[in-house]
């Protein structure tokens, strides 16, 4: 089906769970489809993996907020999708649906628009009718998400559920590198390790709540790994001096081996406020790690209590005091248990299984 063109649109440069996807998904979609990239200028990370995979058509020059005011982003933009004559065109974040939504009244061929909604924040009544109602689908990344905007009445007849997925032939139970690492993090043979995957963004992931939680773990062997995007960041730094927690708390920042990290810890623990599917809590489950999670998003969808992992509400750092504590008494058996159940559960989040759905999604809406 290689006469179908398809055209992945990404805003702004760095990493995060949402240019995860963004790549996944793209390399997977071009097995079934002409797929191509619209990204940033100098976007390093997604260049290196996917220069060589698919091709890749820039068109924003990414300077900080001020680049929605640069109309030069959104000509270029406009051209690649005049010149590609592309049959459907994928936004994979709200700022890029910005962009597309821009030009798109201008486009003499007006390809099928697919929109993306990774939380469930709903949107505004100006951006509902401005912007989403030039959608033909809408895809969220769980069934929670669904359920909230059409209770909302959020364009219900547009929405698609569609998980995030995830590599699995990267995040996997091996320990290959766990001495390895442990040993450059400075970790000793008996201290526990819980490690945070998430960019540092307090009033979304949680840092704050979980930081105050692992404080009053008051745990002299444990570390806590803080990994993502400005985890190093001087404010991240002076959270963590706040709480007292220098000796304990690590920030890492933004991280290309956060497999390996994985390894060198015994378990992962997520606070956050606001979640679309969580996909780092599945990797660190397909990684056969016991996770904590506060039920956010569409995190309960999965996520059971005491059975491949443990739960909290949102905020409740308290419960997540008493859920790191009761993973540090596990038993031996009791460990492979939780262990074993989350593995089983993340292979039903395949990166593999979330690009038949696309396939499946893109072929429905230009038949």
């Amino acid at each position: 089906m290689k006469n179908i063109k398809v055209l992945e649109v990404i805003d702004s440069h760095g990493w995060c769970g949402t240019k995860e996807q963004t790549y996944l998904i793209t390399k997977h979609l071009s097995k079934y489809f002409h797929t191509e990239l619209a990204l940033a200028f100098d976007h390093k990370e997604m260049i290196e993996r996917l220069e060589n995979v698919v091709p890749l058509r820039f068109y924003e020059e990414d300077i900080g907020s001020k680049r929605r005011f640069d109309i030069k982003n959104y000509k270029r933009l406009k051209k690649i999708i005049e010149d590609g004559n592309y049959n459907v065109v994928v936004a994979n974040s709200s700022w890029s649906f910005n962009y597309v939504v821009a030009v798109y009244p201008f486009l003499k061929k007006k390809p099928k628009l697919i929109a993306m909604r990774r939380s469930g924040y709903v949107p505004s009544f100006i951006s509902k009718y401005l912007k989403y109602r030039w959608a033909d689908k809408i895809v969220v990344v769980s069934k929670d998400v669904a359920k909230l905007l059409k209770e909302k009445n959020f364009y219900p007849e547009k929405l698609e559920v569609i998980e995030s997925g995830i590599d699995l032939s990267r995040f996997k139970p091996v320990s290959d590198y766990r001495e390895e690492y442990r040993k450059k993090l400075g970790i000793k043979e008996n201290e526990k390790v819980f490690i945070n995957v998430a960019n540092f963004q307090p009033w979304r992931k949680g840092q704050d709540i979980l930081l105050k939680a692992f404080k009053n773990l008051n745990c002299k062997n444990c570390k806590l790994l803080l990994v993502g995007h400005k985890t190093d960041s001087e404010e991240a730094l002076k959270m963590i001096k706040d709480f007292n927690l220098q000796d304990k708390v690590i920030g890492l920042g933004f991280r290309n081996d956060v497999e390996k990290l994985h390894q060198a810890s015994d378990f992962f623990v997520l606070a956050s406020n606001s979640e679309g599917i969580a996909g780092a809590l599945l990797q660190a489950m397909a990684s056969g790690k016991v996770v904590l999670s506060t039920l956010a998003g569409g995190i309960g969808e999965y996520l059971k209590d005491n059975e491949n992992g443990f739960t909290c509400n949102v905020g409740d750092d308290k419960c997540l005091t008493k859920k790191m504590e009761k993973m540090l008494n596990l038993s031996k058996e009791e460990y492979k248990r939780l262990s074993t159940n989350a593995i089983e559960t993340a292979k039903r989040y395949s990166i593999e299984e979330t690009a038949k759905k696309w396939k499946n999604l893109i072929e429905k809406i230009i038949s």
